[in-house]
């Protein structure tokens, strides 16, 4: 069993000082968050860290990104001991960042699914942006992903986790799709994820 902490678009001030005695195995973020704040976390829970970008992340071109997180957008790799792939970014709504339209995310699932087929099952489906009639909503800019219903139906994760949507205090209910829970992990999340696959591409590694 790996125990995750998930994160994703809003800083918990608490969090930082709170965090070393979670004794998680990994950290996942979903995106829009710090990069400083995201390096602060590692550095306290000392374990493997993987994020895909969000809407208001900046460019990750160059291989730049958060220290010690290996970025999983468009990507799929084991990362403490859970197969995982990444898609981060949103539907467009004003032609920033980490932005496509459907038809993008169309060619953006098709080659991360072509990347999957070469290991084993994948445990965790990260994206920042939820499916398209899953836990969005109706406004432009937090449209879901019309794509992520054909990886969920390819891959059949265990957990989907994403971001994007703000609870904004409320709880926002898990939803399910064939085998996999989806679930908004605004703030935070402690999430128990028993591995289906075997390890085989390996990740940043604990800090010494």
């Amino acid at each position: 069993m790996v125990r995750v902490l998930a994160v994703a678009d809003e800083e918990v001030p608490a969090m930082e000082s709170r965090a070393r005695d979670l004794e998680v195995d990994l950290v996942v973020a979903a995106g829009d968050l710090p990069w400083g704040y995201l390096e602060s976390l590692i550095s306290l829970v000392d374990a493997p860290a993987a994020y895909v970008p969000g809407n208001h992340d900046p460019s990750t071109a160059g291989g730049k990104g958060p220290r010690g997180f290996l970025d999983l957008d468009g990507r799929v790799a084991t990362v403490g001991g859970l197969r995982i792939a990444g898609l981060g970014g949103c539907v467009v709504y004003n032609h920033g960042l980490h932005q496509y339209t459907q038809k993008e995310y169309d060619r953006r699932a098709a080659k991360l699914l072509k990347g999957a087929r070469a290991g084993g099952p994948v445990d965790v489906l990260l994206t920042h942006a939820p499916p398209l009639g899953l836990g969005d909503e109706p406004d432009g800019p937090h449209v879901g992903i019309s794509a992520l219903h054909g990886v969920l139906e390819t891959l059949q994760p265990a957990w989907h986790l994403h971001g994007h949507i703000h609870p904004y205090g409320m709880r926002k209910p898990d939803r399910e799709l064939g085998r996999t829970t989806i679930r908004n992990v605004i703030p935070w999340q402690v999430i128990e994820i028993e591995a289906a696959s075997a390890p085989i591409v390996a990740g940043p590694g604990r800090r010494g």
